[in-house]
């Protein structure tokens, strides 16, 4: 499966050669981080927990707080 992680940043339009216009959506992706794997053997099945975006820690719950506390992974999107 494939798939974009990001936030909508705004629209503009692309002209080519014979100046067609082109509606396209910019899309801020990135960076994305793994909060979580689900293993075959332990969960039943498998899977990656995938976080964008970064926060306050104060605007996080405390259960939330301890979810992330051992974020494992950056994923570096560039």
């Amino acid at each position: 499966m494939r798939g974009l992680i990001g936030k909508k940043i705004g629209m503009t339009r692309l002209f080519d050669d014979e100046g067609r216009s082109y509606p396209v959506t910019l899309v801020e992706a990135g960076p994305c981080y793994i909060t979580q794997i689900k293993s075959l053997n332990k969960d039943g099945y498998s899977a990656l927990q995938i976080g964008y975006s970064e926060t306050k820690q104060r605007k996080l719950s405390k259960p939330k707080q301890g979810h992330l506390k051992n974020l494992l992974v950056r994923i570096d999107m560039g």
